[in-house]
């Protein structure tokens, strides 16, 4: 039988190419996001591709606990089934100095990249450890390890990220589940626009060099899961070649 995967944060970027892959894995999936017209089209795109593939799509607000515990009610019987959960939601919001940031910018990294990836990891745990087997695949950030001016919050999220999953890793042992920390560098998705609500500054992040795309992640993704059951990845960093480390960035002169 195929197993399944839930993947948060389905409707672009990292977890649309994360989904695709899964499925051309040969994983069932339940696709999770608030845009339902986007989750919509990431199923009949990739229903077109592998008809085979079974998928459901929830709207949940990983920020909202009542919202997740219902997703987890409703769906109860069938999330026997599921062998995966890639915690993908997330997102960065402003770059201003600690000095002059808003506080809603952050509590909405706080509440989507820490308090959400809890909510869905607590409630899927309990299936995972009934049957001793799972894999809980949490995607940070290479700011998880290094931070950067005006991004002092954004880092300490995904620093939370890290050490979740170390923690997670303690309190599991002896479980069999695998957990697993995927730290990307520069990828160009809807990220930076989400930041900055401005194309204009998202492009410029990207301007003359080239990042990673969304299916470089997604791709290391697979491999992970695909790993022998005895070998857990506990983290993988990803950087573009073009980028050496966090502030450091190769840009090539116009023209060129």
């Amino acid at each position: 039988m195929a197993a399944w995967a839930i993947i948060t944060g389905a409707s672009s970027g990292i977890g649309w190419a994360t989904a695709k892959a899964m499925a051309a894995d040969g994983y069932h999936l339940y696709l999770l996001a608030r845009r339902k017209d986007r989750l919509e089209s990431l199923q009949k795109e990739i229903q077109k591709d592998h008809p085979q593939i079974k998928i459901k799509i929830a709207l949940v607000d990983v920020t909202k606990a009542s919202e997740v515990d219902a997703f987890f009610q409703r769906e109860a019987t069938d999330l026997n089934a599921v062998e995966v959960l890639v915690n993908n939601a997330g997102l960065a919001k402003g770059a201003e100095k600690v000095q002059t940031a808003s506080y809603a910018d952050w509590d909405l990294m706080i509440d989507t990249n820490i308090r959400g990836l809890l909510y869905f990891t607590r409630g899927i745990l309990p299936f995972f450890i009934k049957k001793n087997s799972g894999h809980i695949m949490n995607i940070g950030s290479v700011a998880g390890r290094w931070v950067y001016p005006g991004g002092a919050v954004y880092a300490a999220t995904k620093h939370a990220v890290r050490v979740i999953s170390e923690g997670l890793r303690m309190d599991l042992l002896g479980h069999n589940i695998r957990v697993t920390n995927i730290e990307p560098g520069m990828v160009n998705t809807e990220f930076s626009k989400v930041r900055f609500d401005d194309q204009a500054k998202a492009d410029k992040v990207y301007e003359n060099m080239k990042p990673l795309k969304a299916e470089d992640v997604a791709e290391s993704i697979v491999w992970c899961l695909k790993r022998p059951q005895h070998v857990n990845i506990q983290e993988l960093v990803i950087f573009p070649t073009d980028q050496a480390a966090i502030t450091m960035v190769h840009r090539k002169e116009q023209g060129v």
